[in-house]
């Protein structure tokens, strides 16, 4: 079987895959949020907090409800690294510096999961646990809460109500994203992920090698991370290390982790909206621009001109030789579409115009799938922008699953499109202009400025993976990117949260002739349309600076 054949098998297996637990888990999902029975332990975690669970919340107070439990994490995960050579199971480390803890901090609460540094030899195990671990569930949760926030809003009318936030978040952690980790957890420890609370001087073997390796939950963090909340690695070397990424089978196993949460969700909200068509439009949608950029991925890195590539093939520079070129390019775009962040290849070693593809995912605003929650309200975000579109070319009010979307309403959905290329095109320009961002770039010329933009696209749309090549553990680059994240994580969600609250407040318009159907294959070309032409009016001379200039050179 040729390297391009096995590729499309692979491909087309998870694809299978999907499908078959897209119903099951869907409708699952929608039991956890819509249901009105508390668990005894669900309960007592209300108890110890002061929620009442049966208290509903408007928009403006479900808002402030995420501001504050992220901030508090925040705060809390800041000082746990700078006071961690006092704690138990600091393993001798030194307090974190102040740049690096904030960054580090900002970066597990908003999903992105960044690091500038490496796993093993900075964090003892108690902040490891007590610290990142935690926000790698917590930090997901909110991105399906706010999700669900949205999805009410389509789904009920003349309200100001839109759930509770502790609620929600509670339940999403404890019904959802545990259960899911520890069966992924258990998978991985039995493909060789190791399991290891060990005293940090475990001696390990590997290809002959003798190897001081702490020890750390590395299997349930590693399992958390292929559920799109990690991007960074407990070894330095994320899932191209044996330790984290066992076999071939677990490679695959990380990337359907990656992609069946987001992809269910679609189920889960047109079970809420009361049309399943809905959903699959909308999984459509992403599954579209997914497969084209798997497709192109491949492509780029399997097809690539110059001596040594045609050579042997393909474009083999910088991956793991035990996944091969077409799954490490599929391991790529699957990362870099969801807010993973995980790599099992190095995206600075990929040819131009395959590392301009991942680049590109994220630009979209990694909304096929897209990550956990985020994925989802990214692209009904989208389909309400496309559903305005063509109702001013046909001169009609928009409607959205019955919703009017007048100037209060798309205003909303303009001001969460611009912020993230506000902050990637800012962002890269000062790190270019300043003496302290160019001192960070190892390389010159189109490939250096593709590094920095892929540090600002990655850090803006909190997904956590990096080109590798650029010195981000400075000063300069913590604050910068910590801003970022932080920036490209919250605003989008309050603007979410306030055009969940002006829907829901709407009555329900009924369908006419004049209704744009939004189930159709029609929709699903418009909506990917429109996707593609914002991210490339806005990000295309950014790209033809780096990868494309490098890509074509």
């Amino acid at each position: 079987m040729g390297t391009a054949v096995a590729g499309i098998c692979f491909v087309a297996s998870l694809v299978l895959a999907l499908a078959v637990v897209y119903r099951p888990l869907g409708d699952h999902m929608h039991r956890v949020y819509d249901g009105r029975r508390h668990s005894r332990v669900e309960r007592v975690i209300y108890r110890l907090v002061g929620v009442k669970p049966d208290a509903e919340q408007t928009w403006g107070v479900y808002a402030r409800s995420v501001l504050a439990f992220s901030a508090v994490g925040v705060l809390f995960l800041y000082l746990l690294q700078r006071v961690q050579d006092r704690l138990l199971l600091s393993l001798g480390f030194r307090p974190v510096k102040p740049d690096q803890a904030w960054n580090t901090a900002v970066s597990f609460v908003t999903n992105t999961n960044w690091q500038s540094y490496s796993g093993e030899s900075t964090m003892g195990h108690l902040v490891q646990m007590a610290g990142l671990a935690v926000q790698n569930f917590v930090s997901a949760a909110v991105g399906m809460c706010v999700a669900i926030a949205l999805v009410r809003g389509f789904a009920r009318k003349r309200t100001e109500h839109l759930g509770n936030f502790w609620v929600d978040l509670t339940r999403g952690t404890l019904r959802i994203l545990l259960p899911i980790a520890f069966v992924g957890a258990v998978a991985l420890v039995a493909g060789g992920v190791i399991q290891n609370f060990g005293d940090g001087h475990t001696a390990a073997t590997f290809a002959g090698a003798q190897q001081r390796l702490p020890g750390g939950p590395v299997a349930s963090q590693e399992a958390i991370k292929e559920l799109g909340t990690n991007g960074g690695g407990f070894f330095n070397a994320n899932s191209a290390h044996p330790y984290e990424n066992g076999a071939a089978w677990t490679n695959w196993l990380e990337i359907f982790l990656i992609l069946v949460i987001p992809v269910a969700l679609c189920r889960t909200f047109g079970r809420m909206v009361g049309q399943d068509r809905q959903g699959h439009a909308i999984v459509a949608v992403m599954g579209t621009i997914a497969l084209v950029s798997v497709a192109l991925t491949n492509a780029f890195q399997l097809m690539h001109h110059g001596t040594v590539p045609m050579a042997v093939g393909a474009a083999t520079e910088g991956v793991e030789s035990r996944f091969g070129v077409a799954n490490s390019a599929t391991f790529a775009a699957a990362t870099t579409l969801t807010s993973t962040g995980a790599v099992n290849s190095f995206h600075d070693s990929y040819t131009g115009l395959g590392g301009m593809m991942t680049m590109v995912n994220m630009m979209l605003g990694e909304v096929a799938p897209g990550g956990v929650g985020s994925g989802l309200y990214g692209m009904l975000v989208l389909a309400v922008i496309t559903v305005f579109v063509a109702g001013l070319m046909v001169g009609r009010t928009p409607e959205y699953l019955g919703k009017k979307i007048g100037s209060r309403e798309i205003k909303f959905a303009a001001c969460y499109f611009l912020v993230t290329p506000i902050l990637v095109l800012t962002g890269t320009a000062a790190a270019v202009a300043t003496r302290s961002g160019r001192a960070g770039m190892l390389n010159s010329g189109a490939h250096g400025f593709s590094e920095v933009l892929y540090a600002f696209t990655s850090a803006s749309n909190n997904n956590g993976s990096a080109f590798a090549g650029l010195t981000a553990n400075t000063v300069w680059y913590d604050t910068a990117l910590g801003l970022c994240m932080a920036f490209g994580r919250f605003l989008p969600m309050v603007f979410v949260l306030a055009l969940a609250g002006s829907l829901a407040r709407q009555g329900r318009t009924p369908a006419s002739d004049g209704t744009l159907p939004t189930h159709r294959p029609q929709f699903v070309g418009m909506v990917t349309g429109v996707t593609v032409v914002l991210v490339a009016l806005t990000f295309l001379p950014a790209l033809a600076l780096g990868p494309l200039a490098e890509g074509l050179h």
